[in-house]
């Protein structure tokens, strides 16, 4: 990749752990939030029927009988779960994530162990599959799914990608160059750009930052798929050692070195 080419890249999550492919393990599922399992709740504030999973699923279903339905008793009981819950409550190891499509896709939240919570606005009634990630929210499996539109930023470049994961899974469907009011422009400003309007900027990695270098000349922006315990992370990214294309990296870290990452955006 040449400097001039790098600013307009970034990178790309995908599924983390295998996800369950029908409701072939639903006689263990009994309509009680136990430990170990994620629960839907079909009202708010955890309240009404419970549906309980071990596991991800890719696709809830939505008609009987092939579909996760609400099982325990009370309001939405025999009710389909996809499109149709409101709150959850985590009571497994792992960070859940809440997908407003199926197969993993779309606008997403997060739920960390031990977490309970209102699906937020875009996915309540409107939730159609989830994925366990490893502990702790370790990796995610890398996946080239960009929907080929740039929001605003060069096509194919870092920053087109990154914005795509911002939209899809980072729950900022309107993402774009004009985001808040600023101009976020080539890579190397986002980190200002994201101080302007909010989003926290510093030196942590996490699965689902965005990771920006500004020591290029345009800068390079990427996304964070796993963290490893030494510190250093992979990611996933457009327009790096693939020229306008799809690649990943693995075990770079937070430093001033031209091929590593100086900021990290959480949104």
């Amino acid at each position: 990749m040449t400097l001039a080419v790098a600013g307009a890249a970034l990178a790309l999550v995908a599924p983390l752990m295998a996800a369950t492919a029908s409701p072939a393990f639903a006689a263990s599922r009994d309509g009680d939030c136990d430990s170990g399992e994620f629960c839907y709740y079909y009202n708010s504030n955890q309240a009404g029927s419970i549906s309980d999973f071990t596991g991800s699923i890719s696709d809830l279903g939505a008609t009987q009988p092939s579909c996760y339905e609400f099982k325990g008793a009370g309001a939405g009981q025999g009710v389909c779960v996809k499109n149709h819950a409101a709150s959850v409550k985590n009571r497994t190891s792992h960070t859940v994530r809440v997908y407003f499509n199926s197969d993993f896709g779309g606008a997403s939240q997060d739920f960390a162990p031990g977490a309970s919570g209102n699906l937020n606005a875009t996915l309540k009634n409107n939730n159609a599959s989830h994925k366990f990630l490893t502990s702790g929210g370790g990796s995610e499996s890398p996946t080239n799914d960009y929907d080929g539109r740039p929001r605003g930023f060069a096509q194919d470049n870092c920053t087109a990608f990154a914005a795509y994961r911002i939209a899809s899974r980072l729950g900022v469907p309107s993402f774009s160059n004009s985001y808040g009011g600023t101009t976020w422009g080539n890579a190397g400003t986002w980190d200002d750009a994201a101080r302007r309007v909010g989003v926290t900027v510093n030196k942590t990695p996490k699965v689902g930052a965005i990771a920006v270098n500004d020591v290029h000349r345009v800068g390079h922006v990427a996304y964070v798929n796993a963290v490893h315990s030494d510190g250093s992370f992979d990611v996933e990214e457009y327009n790096w050692n693939n020229p306008l294309a799809y690649g990943t990296r693995k075990n770079v870290h937070v430093s001033s070195a031209q091929a590593d990452f100086q900021y990290m955006l959480h949104f």
